[in-house]
């Protein structure tokens, strides 16, 4: 039996991270995910406020080339201290 792939790249990837909601949070997301990806283009990336606006969750949908790059930006965002939890 081989190892049967999940994804087939290159595909639309969204990848979505919460943090408390700050410029610099947003800043933050935006500049480790370009640096996996390059430019990302402004309709690409949604984000959605906890009720009382102290939480914020951002997607940034990407155009990803491989496993090895969303494992590279996985272990990044992961391993910040402003992003509690990665999805």
């Amino acid at each position: 039996m081989g190892e049967e792939k999940l994804l087939k790249f290159p595909c639309d990837f969204p990848i979505k991270m919460m943090g408390r909601e700050s410029s610099e949070f947003h800043t933050t997301v935006r500049a480790i995910i370009e640096k996996h990806t390059g430019p990302i283009d402004d309709r690409a990336i949604q984000t959605s406020l906890s009720r009382n606006g102290r939480f914020v969750s951002i997607t940034v949908t990407i155009n990803a080339k491989s496993q090895q790059q969303l494992d590279d930006i996985y272990r990044e965002i992961s391993a910040h201290e402003d992003v509690l939890m990665a999805l």
